[in-house]
Formats: C-alpha cells, structure tokens, sequence
C-alpha cells in the first residue's frame, strides 16, 4: 500500500510548511491516474499525523480527472481512468494529466 508512504510526505510537507502552527486542514489534489484509493490515503493520513502537530487535522482530497490525447484522431478527452477509450474507438492514448498528486493548501492555526 503506497498510500502510506504518500500520507507520510504530505505530513512532511505540512509540518515544514506549518513551522510552529497547528495544522487544521491539509487539501491535495490526485489525478486519477496516480492510483491512489482516497480512503486508503485518509486512513493512513490519520496514523501518519499520530504524535505531530498534525493530530487531528482532516484531509481533503479533490480527484481529478485523467486528460488524454487520443493518438489516432487527435482528440483530447477527460477520462475517469486509464482503461480509456476515445469517442472515436482507439484506445491508443497519449496521457496529458491526472497522475499528479500535489498538495494544494493548508489551514494552520
């Protein structure tokens, strides 16, 4: 599960980020294609932020989706994951965006 080693950087992040504040809210974004499963990622946020000033802090997480350029016809496309296929029927597709995972904001008291 690389979720836990996702959740553990975003804490990093946070806590460099927080200096000596008490981090609230920790808001990322996560393409579709980076193959995180959200629950996993809050659950393991939860362990992650055990014993740091982050205890207690809720993680929000905006999934995006995948932008694709379909390599036949050229068209580019939203798509909800990487088994995608253009309108057009190939299948052949050049991935834009959606593996990203970033972390957008925070709120720190």
């Amino acid at each position: 599960m690389h979720e836990l080693a996702l959740a553990q950087e975003i804490v990093d992040i946070a806590r460099r980020r927080a200096g000596q504040g008490q981090v609230r809210r920790v808001t990322v974004r996560v393409g579709v294609l980076a193959a995180v499963v959200p629950d996993a990622l809050r659950f393991c946020f939860d362990l992650a932020c055990e014993d740091t000033p982050l205890c207690g802090a809720a993680l929000d997480i905006i999934e995006l989706p995948a932008r694709g350029r379909c390599r036949s016809c050229a068209a580019e496309s939203l798509f909800d994951g990487p088994w995608a296929v253009c309108g057009c029927g190939a299948g052949d597709l050049e991935w834009l965006s959606g593996d990203e995972l970033v972390v957008q904001s925070m709120e720190v008291a």
